[in-house]
């Protein structure tokens, strides 16, 4: 069947042909052999298991289980590996030829990035999607929610609106089928989301022509309908699932997941973090899923002690990224609406944008810090942290005060600009989302925020910066990884640590921004950056 064939089927029939998803999570499934086998630690991440692939039906295996394991001489990880196939990451990442250059590198990479619904395997975690897509690398081997719009900048600039085709019908079809676009697709993500970025990604498709905007419409007042539940209910000082209403009367957005047990991928790490803790441990669950469902997973920014987390309260928090995004997403709601003839519902979603951008500015402004931060809506009071977030809302547009921007330019200029583009934020915890990590996506975040408020000479700089931090690592290493060290030493850059696991090549939206910035500055040294030259 050709690619133009294919797409064009219907997705419920594309999805018909490919094994059924299995929507009960494997903590559900497999209920306490599931938790045998994490607190054995059968193997060495957390996630190997919550992606195996069973051998027969999980119910005969869950029964063959209880009927064995009180016997002499039984062996958990002999059981694990009779029953269940691991789907290994590659053993082997793909590296580029001698000389070949970066660019070259990125626009080879998407084929070895893409997973085909065909593919899927019955009675695993993952839930199939009716068209190909692209994943990260490394262990994740799944869309991403906020992943896949950074690595869509990529595509584009590769030329490959198969890709791209595909993928915007994958995310239309998740909300369509259940409401809202999981974290990733998985079944133990289906309890949450990601940063909101649908709305980016109509725009892009549209910007380059692949499809009318309006077409998305329902999807994303679906999506936005999923996001805002409960809201219109709620009085001052209440708050329901990701909504809080504040004491003015503002509504504004957090990070939430519906299920308080410890993530199913992590959940030995969760069971022992919680175990420190003084609240109840299905609190601190909340709140570790919560923090995955940021994509900040896990950083300083949530925590009240940098060190501990532990001290985690992520849904006592209202992310300033966040609102950003929703603030974006009303505002292309309203104009779709104005499109489709839909002029009262036009006006309210204008309205809400509006409403929204009152209450970033007034609640999340921080005059003497010169920065946007998150607000505690528990205490009363804004973050003290600094982070890259402080770039959304001028990514989003809700800023149009230019003093305003200088301020956050000056700010970011002075406290968070690094050798190698701008840090996440300025405390050194251990996790990821901290010193001394840069992330793809938060460069670019800044780079468009600045370059839309007129501060041009600063987002140019950050591009430049990033693009020879990965330029850098390339030539050494002939590949791009998750996240990147930005204070260089003498060999260059290297690949970010910290958090739950080992870094990751690949990788998705390392490549879409890289490749985007490649495009934008042709004149950049990392334009001519080969594979192990260094």
């Amino acid at each position: 069947m050709t690619l133009a064939n294919a797409h064009s089927r219907d997705p419920a029939e594309r999805v018909a042909s490919v094994p059924a998803a299995d929507t009960l999570t494997p903590a559900d499934r497999y209920q306490e052999l599931f938790e045998a086998v994490q607190r054995a630690r059968v193997f060495d991440d957390g996630k190997t298991f919550v992606d195996c692939i069973p051998r027969q039906s999980p119910q005969r295996i869950l029964d063959a289980y209880r009927a064995q394991q009180h016997r002499d001489g039984f062996d958990l990880a002999d059981f694990v590996h009779a029953h269940f196939r691991e789907e290994k990451a590659p053993t082997s990442h793909y590296i580029s030829d001698p000389n070949q250059s970066l660019k070259a590198h990125i626009d080879g990479l998407w084929d070895v990035l893409t997973r085909r619904p065909h593919e899927h395997p019955a009675s695993s975690s993952i839930l199939p999607l009716p068209n190909d897509y692209v994943v990260p690398g490394g262990r994740f081997r799944e869309i991403y929610y906020w992943d896949s719009y950074f690595t869509m900048l990529g595509l584009v600039e590769s030329g490959r609106r198969d890709l791209l085709a595909a993928m915007a019908d994958n995310f239309a079809w998740l909300i369509d089928h259940y409401g809202h676009v999981p974290n990733g697709n998985r079944s133990y993500y289906l309890s949450r989301s990601q940063p909101p970025v649908f709305s980016l990604m109509v725009e892009l498709f549209e910007q380059h022509g692949l499809c009318q905007a309006l077409k998305y419409l329902p999807q994303l007042r679906r999506e936005y309908a999923w996001w805002m539940d409960g809201a219109e209910a709620l009085r001052p000082g209440d708050v329901h699932r990701h909504c809080v209403r504040l004491e003015d009367g503002s509504v504004l957005n957090r990070y939430w997941d519906d299920r308080d047990t410890p993530r199913e991928e992590s959940f030995l790490e969760d069971e022992t973090t919680a175990a420190r803790s003084v609240r109840p441990a299905h609190e601190v669950y909340r709140d570790l899923r919560a923090a995955a469902a940021s994509g900040w997973d896990f950083s300083a920014r949530w925590c009240d002690r940098a060190d501990d987390l532990a001290t985690t309260r992520t849904t006592a928090i209202l992310p300033v990224d966040l609102n950003s995004l929703l603030f974006a997403a009303e505002q292309q709601l309203a104009r779709l609406s104005e499109a489709a003839g839909l002029r009262e519902e036009a006006a309210d979603f204008a309205h809400r944008a509006q409403a929204r951008r009152a209450a970033v500015l007034r609640w999340m402004w921080n005059e003497p810090l010169g920065a946007f931060v998150d607000l505690d809506w528990q205490r009363g009071n804004p973050r003290e942290l600094l982070t890259a977030a402080t770039t959304a809302p001028l990514f989003a547009g809700l800023v149009d005060d230019d003093a305003r921007a200088a301020r956050v330019a000056a700010t970011v200029r002075d406290r968070l600009l690094a050798h190698g583009g701008i840090a996440t934020s300025e405390v050194r915890s251990g996790q990821q989302w901290d010193q001394p990590n840069g992330w793809a996506p938060l460069q670019w975040l800044a780079i468009k925020g600045f370059a839309r408020c007129g501060q041009l000479p600063l987002a140019r700089d950050i591009a430049r910066r990033w693009l020879h931090t990965v330029g850098s690592l390339y030539e050494r290493e002939s590949k791009l990884v998750e996240k990147y060290v930005l204070h260089h030493d003498g060999d260059g850059a290297h690949g970010g640590g910290g958090g739950e696991y080992p870094l990751q090549d690949g990788f998705g939206w390392t490549n879409g921004v890289t490749r985007r910035l490649l495009h934008d500055d042709p004149d950049h040294p990392a334009q001519h950056a080969c594979a192990g030259t260094r």
